[in-house]
C-alpha cells in the first residue's frame, strides 16, 4: 500500500500538505519475529504498515496477551509515547517480513503546529485509533467467544489466514483448544 493511499484514508489533505507530510516519511523493513516497540521504552517513531503483519502484546509472568494486529495500511504506535510521551507498555512484533513507512514523532508534532491541514490529519488519526480501540473493548466485554471469532472470520478473513492459531486465542480471551472447538462447531 502506498503512502499517499494510508494518508488519504485517514484523512484527505490539500496536495502542498500531502506532498509535505509524505516527504517526512521513510521506508524501512525488518524480518519475521522481530520486535519493533518494546515496553517501559518512549517510542520516538511512528510507522505505517506498507507490507505485512504485526500484533501487539502485553507480556505477563506466564503469558502473552494479545491485544491487537496490524496489516497494511495500519499505523504501528505507542500512544502513551506518541501523546503524552511517556515509556509505552506494549510489545510489538512482526508476524511477517515486513516493510514500513517511518516518521519521527517529533517532525509529526512540528508539522501539527505548521500546517492546520496536517493538524486535522493528525487528529483524524487519534480519533480512529480511539474507535477501533472503544469497538474492541466493547465486543471483548458483551460479545461472547464464538461470536467475536465469527466477526473476526467477517471482518478479517485475511487474520484467520495469516496469523497463528494460537495468537488469535490470545486476542479473543480464550485457549487454544477452545478456538478449536469454536472452529468444529461453525463447520
Amino acid at each position: 500500500m502506498s503512502i499517499d493511499q494510508i494518508l488519504k484514508n485517514i484523512y484527505p489533505l490539500p496536495d502542498t500538505s500531502q506532498i509535505l507530510l509524505e516527504n517526512c516519511f521513510n521506508e524501512v523493513a525488518y524480518t519475521k519475529g522481530q520486535i519493533l516497540l518494546r515496553p517501559q521504552k518512549i517510542e520516538t517513531s511512528v510507522y505505517f504498515i506498507k507490507k505485512g503483519m504485526v500484533r501487539a502484546y502485553e507480556q505477563s509472568v506466564d503469558q502473552e496477551i494479545t491485544f491487537w494486529f496490524g496489516k497494511e495500511g495500519d499505523p504501528v504506535i505507542s500512544m502513551k509515547s506518541y501523546i503524552q510521551n511517556e515509556r509505552g507498555y506494549e510489545y510489538v512484533s512482526l508476524l511477517e517480513n515486513t516493510a514500513f513507512y517511518k516518521i519521527d514523532a517529533k517532525s509529526l508534532q512540528d508539522l501539527y503546529l505548521q500546517d492546520l491541514h496536517i493538524s486535522n490529519w493528525g487528529r483524524k488519526l487519534a480519533e480512529q485509533e480511539l474507535l477501533k480501540t472503544e469497538e474492541r473493548l466493547i465486543s471483548r466485554q458483551v460479545r461472547s467467544a464464538s461470536d467475536r471469532y465469527k466477526d473476526l472470520m467477517r471482518d478479517q478473513p485475511d487474520l484467520i489466514r495469516r496469523v497463528p492459531l494460537g495468537f488469535i486465542a490470545s486476542y479473543l480471551g480464550i485457549t487454544q483448544v477452545s478456538l478449536s472447538r469454536i472452529r468444529a462447531e461453525i463447520k
